[in-house]
């Protein structure tokens, strides 16, 4: 289950940036109380992870799916670039993640 609960801690990083970013500096109130409730949902699920997985690989394996996924939103929903160079750098975190949970 601790791997469950990393992976649902994970998504819940990339929904908390996401809400982070439509809540323009908290000036937008649903975005900003969805940020404050999916950011603790997140720590919640990552401190349910952290009784089984240790905690260097579970918090490098947490903020990674949480780039990755928040490199991916923003390519996909904020038309930020595909760069080539971009995609490698992503590629390294994913390897990284991947590599994290092979080797726990």
């Amino acid at each position: 289950m601790a791997w469950i609960f990393l992976t649902i801690a994970g998504f819940c990083e990339i929904g908390a940036v996401l809400a982070l970013k439509k809540a323009e500096g908290f000036k937008r109130l649903v975005p900003s109380i969805s940020f404050i409730i999916v950011g603790m949902m997140s720590f919640y699920f990552l401190s349910l992870a952290l009784t089984e997985i240790p905690m260097g690989t579970a918090y490098a394996i947490w903020t990674g799916i949480g780039s990755a996924g928040s490199v991916l939103l923003g390519m996909l929903l904020f038309k930020e670039s595909k760069s080539v160079i971009r995609m490698l750098l992503l590629s390294f975190i994913i390897i990284g993640v991947v590599g994290l949970k092979i080797t726990s």
